[in-house]
């Protein structure tokens, strides 16, 4: 929650939902993490987002509070609705008079409705208790009008609807008209706001932020569930005389094993297969063990789609890599290959944002290299696990890491 806070005084919205997904994790019900989703998405300009986290929020605090006062002020912004968002403000700083943020959107509310000597002085505020941070491009971008008579500068952030749909209003303030933001996302054909699959998207999008783990805990799924097929059909095979602890090499074979004999003569799809068969309890309980506490930080820093990505193309490539170094009695199962494939996309996560991430950086990287040392020790001391493929994998991991880390918003004027 700190680095969330720091990132948004810095101006870096996706830094701070990234920090703030990660926290979720560990406390789902905490209403201040979702306070922090709903301020770094109000940053990256996913309103709707922005309104369903408010929203939850005022439901995990509904006897109120300073949590619940900033998701209104929030709302009410969306809304347009200045006047009583400045009132919001001032229950929040009066419970909570060294949160920086608050300050700072007052600064924004204040410039907004033309009190610019009081703007400069909350924003200075916000400054001196975020140690020099300028929240520069967190609040929606306006169009800067000009009023008659008005000293100050209008513009019109988004509405959004009771059932989370986001419009635009038209109308006057201080008796002047003022025109309609242009919003990416905002559909001609629906004035009134977005179209039905762009709600639904924003919907989705956000039960997927409120669930950190789903693309991991589905692949642990699926792998846990083969495994349990593999070992009914060992103990079958044996005659009830089996368990669920070792599997039958001859299942494993039937089932898609990596045989590189089986791959030369044409049976390529052995090398995906393989990603999802393990040899023992063992075997599938490391493994997944790993996939979970390394998956989870990927699928948080990377996003579902592209964690999705390196997991399986780092798999393949591996055995790949397998088929073409080892021989062709060369037999393989495991997700290992696909994992540190994983791993590799988390070096390429630490490295790039060592400078952002400031001391927690630079520990982060020497644990990586520590594990990352430490299971090459024991890959390369253990004759039977499968080291190259383990490389392959990483390195393949390493490269789209390194390709698909998620590009920063450019400024916008706020």
């Amino acid at each position: 929650m700190e680095r969330g806070k720091q990132a948004l005084a810095q101006g870096q919205g996706r830094e701070a939902a990234i920090a703030y997904a990660h926290a979720a994790q560990l406390e789902p019900d905490n209403p201040n993490i979702h306070l922090g989703l709903a301020e770094a998405n109000l940053a990256l300009g996913s309103y709707g987002v922005v309104f369903m986290a408010c929203r939850k929020v005022q439901e995990l605090q509904p006897e109120g509070g300073a949590a619940y006062s900033m998701a209104q002020a929030l709302l009410d912004l969306l809304d347009r609705r200045y006047d009583r968002a400045l009132q919001d403000l001032e229950t929040v700083i009066s419970e909570d008079p060294a949160n920086a943020y608050a300050h700072a959107l007052r600064a924004y509310l204040l410039r907004l409705t033309g009190q610019d000597y009081d703007a400069g002085l909350a924003r200075s505020r916000a400054a001196r208790l975020s140690h020099g941070g300028t929240f520069e491009n967190v609040f929606p971008p306006v169009d800067p009008v000009r009023m008659p008579g008005y000293n100050g500068l209008a513009g019109t952030p988004p509405t959004v609807d009771a059932d989370g749909t986001s419009r635009m209003r038209d109308g006057a303030q201080n008796g002047a008209q003022v025109e309609r933001d242009q919003i990416p996302g905002w559909t001609r054909e629906r004035p009134g706001g977005m179209s039905q699959m762009q709600r639904q998207q924003v919907r989705t999008r956000f039960w997927m932020s409120q669930h950190p783990r789903f693309v991991t805990n589905i692949l642990i799924g699926i792998n846990v569930l083969i495994y349990l097929i593999s070992a009914l059909l060992s103990i079958t095979q044996a005659g009830g005389l089996g368990s669920l602890g070792d599997i039958d090499l001859n299942v494993l074979v039937n089932l898609g094993a990596q045989v590189n004999a089986l791959v030369a003569q044409g049976e390529w799809w052995r090398i995906f297969t393989a990603m999802f068969l393990h040899l023992n309890i063992l075997h599938i309980g490391l493994n997944m063990l790993s996939l979970f506490f390394i998956g989870t930080a990927i699928e948080v820093f990377y996003g579902k789609w592209r964690y999705l990505t390196i997991y399986l193309v780092s798999g393949i490539i591996g055995g790949i890599v397998s088929y073409f170094i080892e021989g062709p009695n060369f037999i393989a199962v495991g997700a290992s290959g696909a994992i540190f494939g994983v791993f590799g996309a988390l070096g390429a996560f630490y490295l790039i944002n060592r400078r952002a991430l400031g001391r927690y950086g630079t520990g982060a990287i020497t644990n990586w290299v520590f594990w990352l040392g430490l299971n090459l020790v024991i890959g390369f001391s253990n004759p039977e696990i499968g080291i190259v493929d383990h490389i392959g994998g990483l390195i393949a991991g390493m490269i789209l890491g390194f390709i698909l880390i998620p590009r920063l918003r450019g400024p916008r004027v706020v």
